[in-house]
């Protein structure tokens, strides 16, 4: 399970490094509402594809190891804690923008507002991926009881509008 405390610790090791970082999935959700809403099993980050190799050799001098490699789509870094960081690694524009490859070979387009999104985890502020834009992330897959709570989150303490299915 990842914690508050872990989140902090890991973001904080990445910015150590000079990796920026922004929260994206369950705990992104989560900082845009300010407090951890549910249990998590991992944490979902988004980094400059440029910085991979940097990464990986950071987080495995701190303990963590390659658990899965999917690159250039993703990677799982895991401590002996069984901590999990789900990395996804994005292309960036001069525009703002990033693109992250997926496992179809097609690209998935991150805008630079879907970028622009703050929080809060504990009492450190992060970067995270916006409101609107976790949404949009959520309608690229099927989704599961968790990602219908983050959803609703959403929903009903910041107003986002939810598309199906969704909207129930």
């Amino acid at each position: 399970m990842m914690h508050a405390e872990d989140v902090v610790e890991v973001v904080d090791l990445l910015e150590d490094a000079g990796i920026a970082v922004w929260v994206d999935g369950g705990w992104g959700i989560d900082a845009l509402i300010g407090e951890q809403s549910r249990p998590h099993d991992d944490l979902d980050v988004v980094i400059d594809i440029q910085q991979v190799a940097e990464a990986i050799t950071w987080m495995e001098a701190c303990g963590f190891t390659l658990h899965q490699d999917q690159r250039p789509t993703a990677f799982v870094l895991r401590d002996a804690l069984d901590r999990r960081v789900d990395v996804h690694p994005v292309r960036f524009a001069v525009d703002g923008s990033g693109s992250q490859a997926q496992p179809d070979g097609s690209m998935f387009r991150y805008s630079p507002e879907g970028l622009s999104g703050t929080g809060t985890i504990g009492d450190r502020p992060v970067r995270c991926l916006s409101a609107g834009f976790q949404v949009t992330c959520h309608l690229s897959y099927e989704p599961d009881d968790g990602d219908f709570h983050d959803m609703h989150l959403l929903r009903d303490r910041l107003g986002v509008k939810l598309p199906s299915p969704y909207d129930t």
